[in-house]
């Protein structure tokens, strides 16, 4: 590696800290030293636009690019956004650790979110397996979450029933095994089979073994809507009862019942930071979710797996009941709410034939089609198998910026990555909050906003030498122009490269340069400390 200076330059070091002007050297692969202005020298100076700022490299804490890296490892959505790290595993279910039949089920079941490559090799089986096959080539950096729905399908299977002490103890020694591999802590997708099948005391003997390798649980909670506050107690109850750190993923209070209920949600935290919790939360930006149209589905109706879901779709009688939870009761899938089908848009499909539909609302094509909402969403699941995805446009602007602007809060995209027309966070997240909330509405102030982005999701991920514009720290940085950043990224076309976002560089190496991909290939999985290995 050649060494490097980014001369006389605005700094905004990921503290929080105003920013100050100096020289920052970068000499294999860290931070070498930084000093005043002009002061220092290099190989290869590299002369910022003026007005332009050098950050930590931006930290997403909800990704769910757990394949793609694999086929793509360029990665150019998340890493020309100024992604220098991201936090796999997320909602309750990946790809590790594994067996041949829980795979065959987890690459059909997620296929919306991860899609489902045909020639992808999937030798794999534990956490340290994946992680080192990470490690042979990959732009950003990766830390993972042992996903607890996967612990359960594993154990368990895909039963709804509660599991025995025996299989809730060997789903802790799998835990363990992931943690002592280096894993960072578990996730859980508690409106997503099997995983939300697991009642509050499984959950607590999982975060128990959690707390004891110092990790964290991060949680899609079993409701973010009629039941929201009381699924937030209970993880908060989690946290109090085991000690496990916590961390609320996509932490939002979303359909009409929770309207400006923002602070009620926030109040919740702050007593329990009061006490001593260690509770810290990331959202995106946006309003609208997104998820697959299988999400929607109540949980009885997905016990057993896909295939015996469709096979319940099929049965008159079974499938008349599956239409009256969505249409009538409220189905726990879609967060104890009845669906409003007029939200309800379609990103992307896995069956060529159903293209013409990406990018309508299920009401749409219900019109267009002369039969009811209903009857299109038990159609597309058919003709799909399950791997379509959608936007669920349920959100409000009151509780996000509420949200954003806690002292536990951090960045996380939510990003799926496959799809005609996957949700814009996947390409706007980082620099949507930088050009529309700092610059544009004034919600955040920027040194505040790029702390909440690196120096608070690294402390929260225990990487000791990382998320701060630091001497000695790992060269992960990001020059942008903060008059410039812009999201272009949009509903309608949410491919789209943001604005503003010059350089790049992943342990020292540009994954960036001047707007354009370099295809080096310089992250690695970042495995948390396993000095504490206890026996389970």
């Amino acid at each position: 590696m050649t060494n490097l200076l980014f001369r006389d330059i605005d700094i905004v070091d990921g503290t929080g800290a105003p920013r100050f002007r100096g020289d920052v050297l970068i000499d294999r692969g860290r931070i070498a030293k930084i000093a005043g202005p002009r002061t220092l020298n290099a190989a290869r100076i590299v002369d910022a636009a003026p007005g332009s700022v050098l950050a930590p490299g931006f930290i997403d804490m909800h990704a769910h690019s757990d394949l793609h890296l694999l086929t793509d490892p360029d990665h150019f959505p998340k890493i020309s956004q100024g992604v220098t790290t991201e936090v796999l595993g997320q909602d309750g279910l990946s790809y590790a650790p594994i067996d041949d039949a829980t795979l065959a089920v987890l690459r059909r079941q997620i296929a919306g979110w991860n899609g489902n490559p045909a020639n992808l090799d999937f030798s794999w089986r534990s956490v340290a397996d994946y992680l080192e096959r990470l490690d042979q080539g990959i732009t950003p950096n990766v830390a993972y979450l042992v996903p607890q729905g996967t612990l359960r399908l594993l154990v368990v299977g895909s039963e709804q029933r509660a599991a025995t002490v025996a299989e809730v103890r060997r789903m802790q020694e799998l835990l363990a095994q992931g943690l002592r591999e280096g894993a960072v802590g578990m996730s859980s997708g508690l409106t997503y089979t099997p995983g939300m099948y697991a009642d509050t005391g499984e959950l607590a003997a999982l975060c128990e073994v959690v707390a004891d390798f110092g990790g964290f649980y991060a949680p899609h909670t079993r409701s973010y809507g009629a039941g929201a506050l009381e699924a937030y107690s209970e993880m908060i109850e989690l946290a109090r009862s085991t000690g496990c750190a916590l961390h609320l993923t996509h932490a939002t209070m979303n359909f009409g019942v929770n309207r400006g209920r923002a602070p009620e949600f926030l109040a919740l935290v702050d007593a329990a930071r009061a006490e001593g919790c260690d509770i810290t939360l990331d959202t995106y930006p946006y309003l609208p979710g997104a998820t697959t149209l299988s999400a929607l589905l109540p949980s009885w109706a997905m016990s057993g797996g896909p295939d015996a879901a469709l096979a319940r779709i099929d049965d008159p009688a079974l499938r008349a009941r599956i239409a009256l939870d969505v249409d009538v009761n409220g189905s726990d899938g879609c967060h104890g709410v009845t669906v409003e089908w007029e939200t309800i848009q379609i990103s992307g499909v896995a069956n060529a034939e159903l293209d013409r539909y990406v990018g309508k609302t299920i009401d749409q094509i219900a019109d267009e089609s002369g039969v009811a909402p209903v009857a299109v969403f038990f159609g597309l699941l058919r003709r799909d198998r399950f791997a379509t995805t959608i936007l669920q446009h349920v959100g409000h602007e009151e509780n996000v910026r509420a949200i954003m602007v806690h002292p536990g809060h951090m960045g996380g995209s939510d990003a799926l990555l496959v799809g005609d027309r996957p949700h814009p966070r996947a390409w706007g997240t980082f620099p949507r909050y930088l050009g529309q909330y700092v610059r544009e509405l004034g919600v955040l102030e920027l040194e505040d906003c790029v702390h909440h982005l690196t120096g608070r999701p690294a402390d929260r991920l225990r990487l000791s030498d990382r998320g701060l514009v630091f001497t000695g720290y790992a060269a992960d940085l990001v020059l942008f122009d903060p008059a410039a950043v812009a999201d272009t990224a949009t509903f309608d076309n949410p491919k789209q490269q943001a604005r503003g976002i010059q350089h790049v560089l992943v342990n020292g190496e540009f994954a960036i340069e001047n707007g354009a991909p370099t295809g080096t290939l310089a992250g690695r999985a970042l495995r948390m400390d396993s000095a504490r290995k206890e026996t389970y």
